[in-house]
């Protein structure tokens, strides 16, 4: 099984691919950039262009994608949510499962602590995964989301 986690954003959207087998590895991950010049929609354009050539190129069955916890900024909020709906429906065109995390319950479940700071979550998931390198913040977060998921849906499985 594999499975894609998401943590959306309008500036920069991170994705990570992790493949359940005999063990827990994972595929890729990166970071989908727009720049601040761009025009929303054109911003939006690419996320769900983006999201939806990994969906083609990897066929995950379930796709993981982190809430919107809080926003200060009601603009930001609108556009951050903006970009979770076009995540869903590029992730979901193939048929895939999609299903939502909130922020708490992904750092409680890879950390053990709901208000883990975003370096304990990238130290978290580089142990997780076996990464040789640490995950920039918001691919850690997307793959944090993947890993939620596993835990989630398999949850006799022994956390390393």
């Amino acid at each position: 099984m594999i499975i894609l986690g998401v943590d959306p954003g309008t500036a920069s959207t991170g994705y990570g691919l992790i493949e359940i087998k005999s063990g827990l590895r994972p595929i890729e991950h990166g970071l989908i950039q727009t720049f601040p010049h761009e025009e929303l929609s054109e911003r939006l354009r690419r996320i769900y262009q983006s999201i939806k050539d990994i969906v083609e190129k990897y066929q995950p069955e379930e796709i993981a994608v982190e809430e919107i916890f809080f926003c200060r900024n009601v603009k930001s909020a609108i556009s951050v949510g903006q970009a979770q709906g076009v995540i869903v429906l590029a992730a979901s065109w193939k048929g895939g499962k999609v299903f939502r995390y909130a922020p708490l319950q992904v750092k409680q479940t890879i950390t053990g602590y709901g208000r883990a700071t975003k370096s304990q979550v990238q130290y978290r998931v580089r142990e997780l995964l076996q990464l040789p390198e640490l995950p920039s913040d918001d691919t850690a977060d997307a793959l944090a989301v993947a890993l939620c998921h596993y835990y989630s849906r398999f949850p006799l499985r022994k956390k390393v």
